[in-house]
């Protein structure tokens, strides 16, 4: 333990009964400090004040506007170890304020009158010795007849301080003298970590003030380097300032703590606790709305490069059919054409036509898509409405091709939320895919069943299939993969206008295939519910 004239201001509050330290940032601290000096100025309270504060103009702008406060009489004894500490607070005060840093500093070499200089300015610079036991702390100790309070802060030795400041009880008793602090105290920044205590306690200030004059009587010691003339000034400086402040505190005498003005003191640490509070708050809404911004923008930059990507694909898409047909064309204005030639060459010319028709006519059927659908507005289908016929319809073309399609849709099932254009739609595509990707002798089924909230339709057939790499890529769009004998004819949107249908009513589809073995499509559409149903 130390010895009392070693003994810092914050081990001397350790000693006395009082709630546990408390862990402070610069930022905490600087606000119970404004707070203190605030509440000085709001209610005109003659006040002595000591403080050590840390280098910087923000730091002393309370003191500052306290200093200027007309009409009260207040002394300010302003604490500081190194020179540029008080050259930069002397930045803030009048001229005579430097004049008077040059006179309390090792240097002294004039007597010093102490009374006409702090008649001169409230605030009086004093500067410590180097290897003083105060150079590691903060403190701010007001003394007046209705708030005596002290606060004083440590900054840790080393990072293993920090390790002995969480030994310390911390923010969760709201009780006793460290209240203040505890009620503005925010999480510490573990690199700027202080150790603090507040205390109403007339009896531990007293003995805070004590050991301040001892703090200056190890000025008076001198130095041995110092001139004989010099240390004589310094001593009669420092025994001047010790009676100067010693007058004033018996001539403001202590009436006992005010409970109003500690009331008012609370009020304006919640207050000022929620104004952080409400402006971290708008910081981090503001964050979000950037972060949010930032997403949408990215997100609208891929939808401009994804149409950038579609427009160009469509304009390549358009341009081959009409390119083929411009040759053949060409090809029929020739004089030596045969007629065999010439009927090949008008075969491909409207099957040309054919590709392009349905390519327009699917990208019109994609722009209709991109509107926005109200689910629950979607009526109810049965399956056993719209599939037969379809399957119907393309039996012919499977007899042509030697398959044989068959297919099982209950009338029973529950019905569906979908258009009926838009299921005939869904079939006709799979359909159409299915029987154009199976050989002679292959087969074709088409089975529906209930699956829970949904009814499943399923598409089988026994065609040439699909590579496990190329299945997540085909209902991309104008995405080709299978090969057939017509495979020229098409637009590669089919999958893609399916796969939009389905998000459209709520649906689903999902391939399993494998090379040479065939393909099997499931379509999952959800049950019809009523539009009570949808508001529950």
């Amino acid at each position: 333990m130390n010895s009392a004239s070693e003994m810092s201001l914050y081990e001397l509050a350790l000693q006395y009964e009082s709630p546990p330290a408390l862990q402070l940032s610069p930022t905490s601290f600087k606000s119970i400090s404004d707070a203190l000096i605030n509440l000085l100025i709001e209610q005109k309270i003659p006040a002595i004040i000591w403080a050590k504060l840390p280098k910087g103009e923000t730091w002393q702008t309370a003191l500052q506007q306290y200093a200027e406060l007309a009409g009260i009489s207040k002394t300010i004894y302003l604490f500081a170890h190194q020179r540029e500490e008080l050259e930069e607070i002397s930045t803030a005060q009048p001229e005579s304020s430097s004049e008077t840093h040059s006179s309390v500093s090792p240097e002294i070499s004039k007597p010093i009158d102490v009374a006409e200089r702090i008649n001169t300015s409230p605030i009086f610079p004093v500067q410590l010795a180097p290897g003083n036991a105060l150079r590691r702390e903060y403190f701010l100790i007001i003394w007046s007849a209705q708030l005596p309070i002290a606060l004083f802060a440590q900054r840790p030795r080393s990072p293993q301080s920090s390790k002995i400041a969480d030994s310390f009880a911390t923010l969760d008793t709201l009780s006793g003298y460290g209240q203040i602090s505890q009620l503005l105290e925010s999480p510490p920044d573990r690199k700027q970590l202080l150790l603090g205590r507040c205390s109403f306690d007339a009896i531990l200030i007293e003995q805070a003030l004590h050991r301040l004059e001892q703090t200056l009587t190890d000025l008076m010691q001198g130095d041995v380097t110092m001139p004989s003339s010099q240390l004589a000034t310094l001593q009669t400086f420092a025994a001047e300032l010790v009676t100067h402040w010693t007058n004033q505190r018996l001539a403001l005498a202590s009436n006992g703590l005010n409970v109003r003005l500690v009331e008012q003191l609370f009020g304006h640490a919640l207050q000022q606790q929620e104004d952080l509070w409400q402006r971290n708050s708008a910081y981090r809404k503001q964050a979000e709305g950037a972060d949010s911004l930032r997403l949408q923008n990215e997100e609208l930059l891929n939808t401009l490069q994804l149409k950038d990507e579609f427009l160009n694909t469509v304009g390549q898409e358009l341009r081959t059919p009409l390119t083929t047909i411009k040759t053949a064309l060409s090809l029929l204005s020739s004089p030596t054409i045969k007629l065999p030639q010439r009927q090949r060459y008008l075969e491909l010319i409207e099957k040309e036509c054919d590709r392009q028709s349905s390519l327009i006519t699917s990208l019109l059927d994609l722009v209709h898509l991109d509107q926005v659908v109200d689910q629950s507005a979607l009526p109810a289908l049965r399956l056993s409405d719209v599939v037969p016929g379809v399957v119907t319809t393309y039996q012919p073309v499977a007899e042509e091709k030697g398959i044989r399609l068959a297919y099982t849709v209950p009338e029973d099932l529950l019905p569906v939320a979908c258009m009926s254009n838009w299921l005939k739609q869904i079939v006709i595509n799979l359909l159409h895919n299915a029987i154009k990707f199976t050989p002679s002798s292959g087969q074709v089924w088409v089975r529906a069943k209930q699956q829970g909230e949904y009814v499943q339709l399923e598409i089988r057939d026994t065609g040439v299939g699909i590579a496990s790499s190329e299945i997540p890529k085909i209902f991309d769009r104008f995405y080709r993969v299978r090969q057939s004998a017509d495979d020229s004819s098409g637009a590669g949107l089919g999958l893609t206008i399916v796969q939009q249908l389905l998000l459209h009513c709520g649906g689903s589809i999902s391939v399993k295939s494998r090379v040479g073995e065939g393909s099997t499509f499931n379509v999952l559409l959800p049950v019809y519910k009523s539009s009570s149903d949808f508001d529950l």
